[in-house]
C-alpha cells in the first residue's frame, strides 16, 4: 500500500488517539480525510488546517449524509469514533449503542459498497473482562511458566456496555467473508500518555495528576492486572495495519501493547512513586473485589505477525505527565474537556 493517491479517513481525528494517528499519517505522506463531532474539541486538530494532504468533515457518524460524504473516494478506513469507556456508556447507554453499534454498522456497510479495501476498527482488550485465577490459557514465553495470559484465541468475556458493543462489532465484521473487503480488528491496551487531546480520566495519567497535586490518592483493587500502551504507540499500530500485506491482518483480531507491559495497579503507583517520592504518604489502598476486570494480556501476535514493538513504556508516559503540568503545558488538568465521562 502506498502513501499517495485516495485518502485514508479517520473517524474520530480529533479525539485521543485519532489526533495521535493524523499526525503520524500525515508525517507519512499519506492523504488523510477525518470526520469528528468533536464533542470534546478540535484543538487537537488544529495544527493540521493548513497541510496540504489534510481534510476535516465537521460532521456525525450516525448520519448517512455524512457518512457517505467521508467515504467519497477513501481508500481505507480506520474507525476510532466511539463512546470511549465503561463510565461514558453507562451514563448514555442510548448514545453508546447508537454510535458504537448502529452507526458503526452504517459505516461497514457503506464502505462495502464504495469498496474500500480495509477497515481497521479500534477495539479493546477490556472484551477479555476477568480472566480468574483457574483460566485456563496459554502462558506467554519468556514470562513464567505461572504466569497466565489472555491472546486472541482466548474466550471472550465483556463485563459492561462498552465492552459488549465492541465484541458485538467484532462479530459483525470478522463474520462478514468477503474477499473484496478485508477487516482487522485492533484490541487496544489501556491507553496512557500524551496526545493532541490529553486524557486525564485514564488510570496511569489520572493517579500521576492526583499526586503531582499533592492530592491523597485512594487505589481500589490494587491487586488487579491490565495491559497498558502509551496512545502514540496505539495510533502507530494502526499504521503498521493499514501497510501490512493483507493475509496478515485479514478477518483477524490483534492484541495491540507489549506482553511486559501487564501491570497491577499497586505496581503502576510504585512508579509514579519512583518520580514523585515525597507522596508516598498520600497514597492507600483499599482492596476489593468487585471490579470484576481482571487480566493479562499477550501481544506476542502483533510483535511476531507485524513486527510492531512499542516505542514508550509507563515510566515514560509518567514522565512526560508530570512534565506537561509542571511546565504549566498543560495549565488545569482537571477541565472536563481532559475525561469522556
Amino acid at each position: 500500500m502506498t502513501n499517495s493517491g485516495r485518502p485514508i479517513l479517520v473517524t474520530g481525528g480529533a479525539g485521543y488517539i485519532g489526533s495521535a494517528l493524523v499526525a503520524q499519517l500525515l508525517n507519512e505522506g499519506y492523504c488523510v480525510r477525518t470526520i469528528d463531532n468533536l464533542s470534546y474539541g478540535g484543538a487537537a486538530l488544529l495544527a493540521f488546517c493548513s497541510h496540504r494532504n489534510f481534510e476535516f468533515l465537521h460532521g456525525d457518524i450516525r448520519s448517512a449524509k455524512d457518512v457517505d460524504q467521508a467515504l467519497e473516494g477513501v481508500d481505507a478506513v480506520v474507525h476510532l469514533a466511539a463512546v470511549v469507556g465503561d463510565k461514558a456508556c453507562r451514563q448514555d447507554e442510548k448514545t453508546a449503542i447508537e454510535v458504537n453499534k448502529t452507526a458503526s454498522e452504517m459505516l461497514c456497510e457503506k464502505a462495502v459498497t464504495r469498496k474500500v479495501k480495509r477497515f481497521i476498527f479500534a477495539s479493546t482488550c477490556s472484551n477479555y473482562g476477568k480472566t480468574g485465577t483457574s483460566a485456563v490459557y496459554g502462558t506467554s514465553a519468556g514470562y513464567g511458566a505461572s504466569a497466565i495470559y489472555v491472546d486472541e484465541a482466548s474466550p471472550l468475556n465483556p463485563l459492561s456496555l462498552y465492552a459488549e458493543l465492541k465484541v458485538g462489532f467484532e462479530k459483525y465484521l470478522l463474520d462478514m467473508n468477503r474477499p473484496d473487503f478485508i477487516p482487522t480488528c485492533l484490541r487496544f491496551a489501556t491507553a496512557y500518555g500524551l496526545s493532541g487531546r490529553p486524557r486525564f480520566d485514564l488510570t496511569v495519567n489520572e493517579f500521576t495528576r492526583e499526586l503531582l497535586l499533592g492530592r491523597k490518592l485512594e487505589v481500589y483493587g490494587e491487586q488487579f492486572w491490565r495491559p497498558y500502551c502509551h496512545a502514540s504507540d496505539l495510533a502507530r499500530a494502526c499504521l503498521v495495519a493499514l501497510e501490512a500485506e493483507l493475509p496478515a491482518i485479514a478477518y483477524q483480531a490483534i492484541n495491540v501493547g507489549d506482553t511486559s507491559e501487564n501491570y497491577r495497579k499497586k505496581t503502576l503507583v510504585e512508579r509514579i512513586l519512583h518520580e514523585l517520592p515525597q507522596m508516598r504518604d498520600r497514597v492507600s489502598y483499599t482492596r476489593r473485589d468487585d471490579d470484576p476486570r481482571d487480566y493479562r494480556v499477550s501481544c506476542d501476535k502483533i510483535r511476531t505477525q507485524l513486527g510492531f514493538s512499542i516505542s514508550k513504556r509507563v515510566p515514560d508516559g509518567i514522565r512526560e505527565i508530570i512534565l506537561a503540568i509542571k511546565s504549566g503545558l498543560i495549565e488545569n488538568p482537571d477541565d472536563s474537556r481532559y475525561r469522556n465521562a
